[in-house]
C-alpha cells in the first residue's frame, strides 16, 4: 500500500499537453492532444486510476520572457526596482506581466567592468494571457493549482550537478530546443531555439557565453528528443571543444525515466522534471492569490520554536508526575511484599488489645470489689455480747446488718466508731421479740477505702487464711454453720445462720453475735 501523497504534473506546451503523476514507486506519464484538453485530461486522470486533485502547472519556455538586467546600486526593495526596469525588457506590458526574479551571484572568474557595483538578477515574466490560459486549464480539469513555472528551469530536480560547474543543458522537445546555463543547480540563463540544428544550437552557445560573461563552459548535456552522442563526433556542439554528454541522472531519476515511451521523450521528461520538483521553486508565475498558503523560512523556524517549546512545556507538567508514579509503582511492590508481615502484627495488635482489655476489666472489678472477711473481722470485735447478727449483707455502697441485741441503740455508736463505716443509722423501725431481745435492722455507708483494699488484710488470731486463688465468699452469704457453742439457743427453723465469732477471740462461755 502506497501512504505518498501523489504528484501530478500538467505542462503546456502549445497545442499539447505533457502529464507526469509519481506516487511512491508508481510513474504515469502520457500526453493528450484534444481540441478540449482540460475535459481530456480529467477522463484520462480517471481512466488511469489518478485521484489526482492539485497539480503543478508549467508552460513552455518559449512562452515566456527570461533575461538578466542588472539593477541600479540603488539601496530599497528588490522587487519593487525590478518592477521599475520591467518595462524595458518585455515584449508586452509590464501591467499584464506576471514575474518572478532570482538573484545572480557575483562568478569569480566572469569579466566585468573594474570598479562598477552592480546586482545582477534573473527575471522570467509570462503575458497576462499565458497564465490565464493554464488556470483555466486547471479550474476545467478540477485541479487546484499548486506552481506555474516554466518546464525547462525544473530539469536540474533529475540530474546530480557538481557543485560550482557551468553546464550547458541542451534539451530537445515538441520541435524546439531549451537551453539552459547552469552555475551547480543554480540557473544563470535560459534560451528557446524554434528549431533543431545542431549548428543554431552551437552559435545560440556562443551568443549567450558573451552575454553571461563566461569564457567557456565545463560541459554540455543533451537530453530529451535526441540522444547525446558516446562518442566525440565533428557535429557543431563537440566543436566547442567540451564533452557533450548525457545528463548525469540521479538514481531515482533513472528510475522514473525508464518508465517513459520512446514517442514524445522530450515532453514527458519535462513533466517528469516538473513533478519531481520541489513544493516551493523559484522564478514562480502563479498570480499570489492562487498561491497555497506556505511558511517562509522565519515563519517556519518561529512555527518549530513554538513547537518545541510547547513540546517541552508539555513534558515538563508531564514528567513530575511520571515519576510520581513510578515512586508510587515502587512502593507498591514494596507494600505488597510486606503485606503479609503487615497483618500477622496486626493481628497480634488486635489480641494483645483484648487481651490488655480484659486484664484491665479484671484489676478493675479486683479494685471495685468489696473484700468480706476484713469486714466481718471487725464487726465480730466491735458487737457488745449480747447481740446476734442474723443476716449481713454487703455491696459497693455499704452494708446492712440484721440481728437481735438487749439494746440496739447501743449499736450505732459502737458501728460509728468504726474506721470502716460511716452514717450509721435504722434501716427499720426497732421491734421486740419473744425473747424480751429488740430486733434490729442497721444501715451503714462504708468509709473512703474501707471495705476495698489493694491485698488482704492478715487474717485475725485463730483464723485461717484462705488459699491463694480462692474465691471470697460473696456479699451476704455466710459460711457453712458450725456446732453451736454451749448455752446458745438452737436457731428457728428456716432462719439465717448467724455468723460465726473466731474461736480464740470468744469469751469464756461461748461465742454470741
Amino acid at each position: 500500500m502506497n501512504f505518498k501523497p501523489l504528484r501530478l504534473s500538467v505542462v503546456l506546451l502549445g497545442d499539447r499537453l505533457a502529464i507526469a503523476a509519481l506516487g511512491g514507486s508508481r510513474v504515469e506519464a502520457f500526453t493528450v492532444d484534444a481540441e478540449n484538453p482540460a475535459t481530456a485530461l480529467r477522463a484520462e486522470l480517471d481512466a488511469r486510476g489518478l485521484p489526482a486533485t492539485k497539480a503543478f502547472l508549467a508552460v513552455a519556455r518559449s512562452a515566456v520572457t527570461v533575461k538578466p538586467i542588472i539593477l541600479p546600486p540603488v539601496a530599497g526593495d528588490v522587487r519593487q526596482m525590478v518592477g521599475f526596469e520591467l518595462e524595458r525588457h518585455l515584449p508586452f506590458p509590464a501591467d499584464d506581466a506576471f514575474y518572478d526574479f532570482a538573484a545572480l551571484p557575483p562568478e569569480p572568474g566572469a569579466e566585468r567592468p573594474a570598479g562598477v557595483d552592480e546586482q545582477r538578477v534573473l527575471i522570467t515574466a509570462a503575458d497576462r494571457r499565458v497564465v490565464d490560459a493554464a488556470l483555466r486549464l486547471a479550474e476545467e480539469a478540477r485541479l487546484r493549482p499548486l506552481s506555474l513555472t516554466v518546464a525547462a528551469h525544473n530539469l536540474p530536480t533529475l540530474a546530480r550537478l557538481p557543485r560550482g560547474a557551468r553546464v550547458a543543458w541542451v534539451h530537445r522537445a515538441a520541435g524546439a530546443i531549451d537551453l539552459l546555463f547552469l552555475v551547480g543547480d543554480a540557473l544563470a540563463l535560459s534560451r528557446n531555439l524554434p528549431g533543431t540544428d545542431d549548428t543554431l544550437v552551437a552559435d545560440e552557445l556562443r551568443r549567450s557565453l558573451v552575454a553571461l560573461r563566461w569564457r567557456e563552459v565545463d560541459a554540455v548535456w543533451v537530453s530529451g528528443d535526441a540522444d547525446a552522442p558516446h562518442a566525440p563526433t565533428s557535429d557543431p556542439l563537440s566543436a566547442l571543444g567540451v564533452p557533450v554528454t548525457e545528463p548525469a541522472w540521479t538514481s531515482r531519476a533513472q528510475h522514473q525515466l525508464g518508465h517513459l515511451g520512446a514517442e514524445q521523450r522530450g515532453a514527458l521528461q519535462l513533466a517528469l522534471a516538473v513533478a519531481a520538483g520541489r513544493s516551493v521553486r523559484s522564478l514562480e508565475l502563479l498570480p499570489a492569490a492562487a498561491r497555497p498558503t506556505r511558511l517562509t523560512r522565519p515563519q517556519a523556524f518561529t512555527v518549530g520554536m513554538a513547537a518545541v517549546t510547547a513540546a517541552l512545556a508539555i513534558v515538563a507538567l508531564l514528567a513530575p508526575g511520571w515519576r510520581e508514579q513510578r515512586h508510587l509503582n515502587r512502593i507498591n511492590v514494596e507494600m505488597e511484599r510486606v503485606d503479609p508481615d503487615v497483618k500477622a502484627v496486626d493481628r497480634v495488635l488486635r489480641e494483645l488489645e483484648r487481651k490488655r482489655k480484659l486484664l484491665a476489666t479484671v484489676d478493675g472489678v479486683e479494685a471495685a470489689g468489696v473484700r468480706p472477711l476484713p469486714v466481718l473481722r471487725e464487726l465480730t470485735e466491735i458487737m457488745p455480747p449480747d447481740a446476734w447478727l442474723t443476716t449481713i449483707s454487703l455491696d459497693a455502697k455499704g452494708v446492712e446488718l440484721t440481728g437481735a441485741a438487749s439494746a440496739a441503740s447501743a449499736l450505732i455508736p459502737l458501728l460509728e466508731n468504726s474506721p470502716r463505716l460511716e452514717r450509721v443509722e435504722f434501716a427499720s423501725p426497732v421491734t421486740r421479740g419473744r425473747d424480751n431481745k429488740e430486733q434490729f435492722r442497721i444501715r451503714a455507708a462504708w468509709e473512703a477505702g474501707g471495705a476495698v483494699a489493694t491485698t488482704s488484710a492478715p487474717p485475725a488470731p485463730g483464723v485461717v487464711a484462705p488459699a491463694p486463688g480462692a474465691v471470697a465468699p460473696p456479699s451476704g452469704v455466710m459460711p457453712p454453720p458450725g456446732p453451736a457453742a454451749p448455752g446458745t439457743p438452737p436457731a428457728a427453723p428456716g432462719a439465717p445462720t448467724p455468723p460465726r465469732r473466731p474461736a480464740p477471740t470468744a469469751p469464756p462461755g461461748g461465742l454470741r453475735q
